[in-house]
């Protein structure tokens, strides 16, 4: 993960602190498989947090382009797997040391499971 050409480095921010990042590595070829490795600081971290770094991630235009994610998640971080399994198809789970790993499909943006409302936007209250 080191080529600056293929990798990306996300991080959500709060009051100018760092909450949680990610780095990201685009898939070889398009439709190939993106890597994406998330966290979050240590201690509390606002409820929502996680799951927009898990959407950040997402909607990147080279993991957008890929037909798979593997994620490493901290083991433990409920709200990124659920938000992960939101957003992919099929994913497979599973502990790996302190981490879990998320292999899954990459919805098209118009099917649900991508994020997105399956007839347009949400609607706005």
């Amino acid at each position: 993960m080191t080529d600056p050409r293929t990798n990306r480095h996300v991080e959500i921010k709060q009051d100018e602190q760092t909450v949680a990042a990610a780095q990201v590595a685009a898939a070889e070829e398009p439709g190939g498989t993106a890597r994406a490795s998330l966290h979050a600081a240590p201690g509390h971290v606002a409820p929502g947090t996680r799951a927009r770094l898990v959407d950040a991630v997402m909607d990147l235009p080279e993991v957008r382009a890929s037909g798979r994610l593997r994620a490493t998640v901290p083991l433990g971080d409920t709200e990124s797997l659920w938000r992960l399994r939101e957003r992919t198809e099929g994913a497979d789970t599973r502990p790996a040391g302190s981490t879990a790993l998320v292999d899954a499909g990459i919805p098209p943006p118009d099917r649900p499971g991508s994020g997105q409302q399956p007839d347009g936007p949400a609607p706005q209250p």
